[in-house]
């Protein structure tokens, strides 16, 4: 606990236990920690460097446990403002980031990264760098970096990032899967599975997008997208494949993973449908039905967003295509 102050296990162990003493001889304190003397007052010695322990002046070899709200608030204290002179100094570099990039060159808005140390540390800082949305596409064969190799999406996910991932079923077929998907459901995790993904990709924030170059007979390559047109279209090819997705849950005994029911139209649904494809404005469908033009209006929209389309037309051509409706 006290590990982000400088402390290591034994010197923290040995601290407290010399606090609930109040002093002790370094025999006794080695005797109570269960280890050889020397390695006692090595402790003790880095502790009185810390300032957290002090020989006795009235008894040579005892030691005396300085009052933790004195030795670690000044340890405290230390560490505020080297973190706050680490903020200062990370803000700098944020504003002439922000300068150098305002009129970024083309070649700077793409980065290929090589080699899977390097692919897995750039998504490893991705995540760690997120403060608010990671979306990504898994598929079933990772490339070079696996979800158990580091616990960054586990940290993000505790600092209030929200995740939304989509993996195509040849991930469920992993058995060693499963307990990664059943954390990331305990966690609040949005998971989604689709028949087909058409690339890995993970993007962060919305502003910093990474996608693998699939080079033949090669050491494994990412492209890393900054902010321009080409990230705002992987963005497009997420949320696509995000609506046609199909939401994963835990399943009742809370250890197995399951897929929910596709969210397609209910009866009223498909009669407003039949009706607008025959021909009637929306407050005549209201009227067919005995239901509120809003209601109808209001449905409409609920198919378009469900369908992933932008206009009634390309919903029309939709409900044939799913056979929704009859000719």
């Amino acid at each position: 606990m006290l590990g982000v102050i400088g402390l290591d296990d034994l010197q923290e162990t040995a601290y407290r236990v010399l606090v609930t003493l109040g002093a002790a001889e370094v025999g006794d304190l080695a005797h109570r920690l269960a280890l050889p003397a020397p390695d006692t007052e090595h402790a003790l010695r880095r502790l009185e460097q810390h300032g957290l322990a002090a020989q006795s002046t009235a008894r040579p070899g005892r030691w005396v446990a300085a009052p933790p709200h004195v030795g670690l608030g000044a340890l405290l204290t230390q560490q505020r403002h080297e973190l706050e002179q680490a903020e200062l100094a990370a803000a700098l570099l944020a504003e002439e980031y922000r300068a150098e990039a305002a009129s970024p060159a083309v070649l700077d808005l793409v980065e290929v990264v090589t080699g899977a140390n390097a692919i897995s540390q750039r998504f490893l800082q991705m995540q760690l760098g997120a403060a608010h949305e990671i979306c990504g596409l898994m598929t079933g064969t990772p490339l070079a970096v696996a979800a158990h190799e580091n616990h960054a999406e586990e940290r993000a996910a505790a600092r209030g990032v929200s995740f939304r991932l989509v993996m195509d079923r040849a991930v469920l077929e992993h058995a060693e899967a499963l307990p990664e998907l059943r954390a990331a459901l305990d966690r609040d995790e949005q998971l989604r599975v689709s028949e087909r993904i058409p690339t890995k990709l993970i993007i962060a924030d919305r502003s910093l997008a990474m996608v693998p170059l699939l080079v033949r007979d090669s050491e494994p390559s990412a492209l890393v997208v900054h902010a321009s047109g080409l990230l705002e279209s992987l963005l497009a090819l997420f949320e696509t494949v995000w609506r046609t997705a199909r939401p994963l849950r835990l399943g009742g005994d809370a250890t197995t993973v399951t897929e929910e029911a596709p969210d397609g139209p209910d009866g009223t649904d498909l009669e407003i449908l039949s009706l607008l494809l025959a021909g009637l404005t929306d407050a005549s469908v209201a009227k067919q039905l005995d239901v509120g033009l809003r209601t109808v209006q209001r449905r409409v929209a609920r198919l378009m967003e469900l369908t992933g389309v932008t206009t009634r037309l390309q919903l029309g051509w939709h409900a044939y295509a799913q056979g929704w409706v009859a000719r």
